[in-house]
């Protein structure tokens, strides 16, 4: 009885331990996530921004246009498809907000839970109306090995 118990207090002891000395979740560490930059136009619209590459999702972060002072006014907003190496659609995220003769800004997660994540992802302007406008296809960044 009391090895079991030296064991039960010991286990305790070692898990507190590893989780104080844990990063609290949502901490910064010191390992960058690989980026890519990319800007889409279509007539006088467009959609810029930035892609955080991480281990099975990709994060896109910027603004998209619709064109001001058109009548009727034209809305747009930005999807973004995460592919693997065969460029198969693995994830898919955005859609929102919709920009309609505005500029307005964008932040969303694409899943790509396959191990290493996305070998591409494609992200694409469109009418507010699930229709694709234009479309950029971006390749992971090849990491240097350390």
């Amino acid at each position: 009885m009391r090895t079991h118990l030296a064991a039960a207090v010991g286990s305790v002891v070692l898990t507190a331990g590893t989780l104080l000395g844990a990063p609290a979740a949502g901490a910064q560490t010191s390992t960058a996530y690989p980026t890519s930059d990319f800007t889409i136009n279509f007539g006088a619209t467009w959609t810029r921004g930035t892609v955080t590459w991480y281990n099975r999702s990709v994060r896109v972060v910027g603004q998209h246009r619709s064109a001001v002072g058109d009548s009727p006014v034209t809305c747009r907003t930005t999807w973004a498809y995460a592919l693997q190496g065969n460029r198969a659609v693995i994830g898919m995220g955005g859609g929102y907000p919709i920009a309609c003769g505005t500029i307005t800004p964008y932040d969303f997660a694409v899943p790509a839970d396959k191990p290493g994540g996305a070998a591409y992802v494609r992200v694409c302007l469109d009418d507010g109306n699930l229709k694709d406008l234009a479309c950029q296809l971006i390749p992971r960044p090849r990491q240097l090995a350390s």
